[in-house]
């Protein structure tokens, strides 16, 4: 390893520490030629699937561009960026267990519902309203009621998404 101010060629590992997730190293170095320190990472390079769009178009997996977009649906709600970090690195390890190397971006807007449904409702009809182009009110209906079919073991945990459902949990 290059030193990054004097750049000799030899530097010694002073110490090694594993992030608190796991996936990342961080060694603490000294060069052998001017004595400075200083921090190297290390991780793992795994190469994401490349993402197919609507129209035909193939562009790199953008990790940056997924946060956005749990932002955008997370905005204003109550959940904590180490449950979004969560739910992002959840979608990214889906993205790598399909072992393939192109995937259609709806494939990976699915991936983001399936996290933002374990997160929060209204996050999760926030993004469904915008990636199945929901055109009116039925739509968002339809989709509620198919959420709380498919959620009864979350009830009580989240608030709820209509006030006859808040109704409905009093009784």
């Amino acid at each position: 390893m290059f030193c990054p101010f004097c750049q000799h060629t030899d530097t010694r590992v002073i110490d090694s520490r594993v992030s608190d997730d796991g996936s990342t190293i961080r060694r603490r170095r000294e060069c052998e030629a001017c004595g400075e320190r200083f921090n190297t990472f290390e991780n793992a390079e795994l190469k994401l699937p490349a993402i197919v769009k609507s129209d035909g178009r193939r562009e790199a997996f953008d990790e940056r561009k997924l946060r956005i977009s749990f932002d955008r649906a997370l905005q204003k709600r109550p959940v904590s960026a180490e449950d979004i970090d969560v739910a992002v690195r959840g979608v990214i390890h889906a993205l790598r267990l399909t072992g393939e190397r192109e995937l259609p971006s709806l494939r990976v807007g699915e991936f983001v519902m399936a996290e933002l449904k374990k997160l929060d409702q209204v996050a999760y009809v926030r993004f469904a309203s915008v990636y199945r182009k929901f055109e009116d009110v039925q739509a968002f209906r339809e989709e509620i009621e198919r959420l709380e079919r498919d959620l009864p073991g979350l009830e009580g945990l989240q608030l709820p998404l209509l006030d006859a459902a808040a109704d409905k949990a009093k009784k």
